[in-house]
């Protein structure tokens, strides 16, 4: 191209609209397009592959005659490597959009958005507050591409240090967010897959207290507490604890206060409760009638007092142990057999024995968890899932496990 056909500034600048438009040309495709409202647009024509094409390089003088010669030496340069510009800069604009996206924590929130139908309300939650406390703060702010291993092998860790169940949970869940990022095409591969967790978390230890699950041992438990002649509070005790599956220092220390006979609730204050979270309501917990019974025998009984369960001495409730021992004493010692249990154990008991039973999945895993007061160790996810009203499924839950204890029993 001879420097005679070259366009000079001067040009471009005293260029004026005429009543139709016009074209400067500058060559090897450039050329100023002035139009008759006197806007000044590069354009770049060229052919690739047999197609004529044309684009923009926005207006004069925004992009001077040097920039717009450099970005068309730079198109041609594609053209010459056998590539679209057009297609290509279509390309790098959707390459730069998903990059600006690509901090961790758009990711999560995308993924975390999109998993609301695969779990129950109060678990959802649970991945928000997790992630927003123990993840973000340490790898939200990075790209997704540019986080290594160790960066989340040591947000992890240092969770492992409070929680190791939790940051096993946190584990799986990043992997999945992984994939996701992967589908939306902020990254090429999972390196969470090539990581073994078992190499840098350990697995939370849980003290398991005996219980019984064979149906026969349970049918034998349940006909040897029913005759019992041993104390009376014992033996009521006991058989409270068959229907309601309290912690062995909330059953012994049952006050009369806490029963609502009209009602047929068991209320217990929050503060005495293992969870003792203030923001959440107390526990309640709706009585069966075989429990009604059983306690209406017993308030014949002691009612003249403030522990359900009085002991021996008649001021103090019965202590953990008294239970405990009469379960020896009927023989369920025989840890080999399967038929030693404690007090605790009867919660172990229900929950093993509920999942075994309802085969038609008509109890939630919330409601079946809910009667041990098991709580999520997220305060929001608490404070949510005790909004929901459980007292009807609860009353359905533990009226159907009573039916069964009471099936149990062998008719005189």
């Amino acid at each position: 191209m001879s420097n005679i056909n070259l366009l000079k500034d001067i040009q471009v600048k005293q260029a004026k609209p005429k009543e139709k438009a016009y074209f400067l040309n500058d060559g090897s495709g450039l050329r100023l397009n002035v139009t008759v409202d006197n806007k000044k647009i590069w354009e770049f024509r060229y052919t690739l592959n047999g197609k004529r094409r044309i684009t923009t390089f926005q207006t004069y003088p925004k992009i001077s005659l040097i920039q717009a010669r450099k970005k068309r030496d730079e198109y041609n340069d594609l053209i010459f490597s056998n590539i679209d510009p057009i297609d290509y800069i279509k390309e790098q604009k959707e390459k730069s959009a998903i990059e600006d996206k690509s901090d961790f924590k758009n990711i999560f929130y995308n993924w975390w958005e999109k998993e609301e139908n695969r779990s129950a309300k109060a678990q959802h939650e649970w991945k928000k507050v997790r992630f927003e406390n123990d993840v973000l703060p340490h790898i939200g702010n990075k790209k997704i591409k540019d986080i290594k291993i160790q960066d989340i092998v040591e947000t992890l860790i240092n969770k492992s240090k409070t929680s190791p169940e939790t940051a096993n949970r946190l584990f799986s869940y990043l992997k999945s967010i992984y994939s996701f990022a992967i589908l939306q095409g902020y990254i090429d591969k999972n390196i969470l897959l090539e990581v073994n967790k078992n190499h840098f978390l350990v697995t939370q230890k849980v003290k398991h207290f005996p219980k019984i699950t064979d149906i026969e041992n349970l049918k034998d438990l349940v006909n040897n507490i029913y005759n019992y002649k041993g104390h009376y509070s014992v033996k009521n005790a006991l058989k409270t604890v068959l229907h309601l599956p309290l912690r062995a220092t909330n059953l012994c220390s049952l006050k009369w206060e806490y029963i609502d006979f009209d009602n047929k609730v068991l209320t217990i204050p929050r503060k005495l409760m293992k969870v003792k979270d203030k923001n959440f309501d107390d526990f309640k917990m709706p009585l069966s009638e075989e429990l009604i019974n059983i306690f209406k025998e017993q308030k014949d009984l002691t009612g003249y007092q403030t522990w359900v369960f009085l002991g021996t001495n008649h001021r103090t409730s019965i202590n953990v142990e008294s239970p405990n021992k009469a379960l020896k004493i009927m023989g369920f010692d025989d840890e080999e057999n399967g038929k030693k249990i404690t007090l605790h154990g009867f919660r172990g008991t229900f929950r093993s024995m509920i999942e075994t039973l309802d085969v038609n999945n008509q109890f939630s895993f919330e409601i079946k968890e809910r009667a041990l007061d098991h709580q999520e160790s997220s305060k929001v996810v608490r404070a949510y899932a005790h909004k929901a009203d459980y007292i009807k499924q609860l009353s359905l839950l533990m009226d159907y496990w009573s039916d069964f204890i009471i099936s149990l029993k062998t008719k005189n």
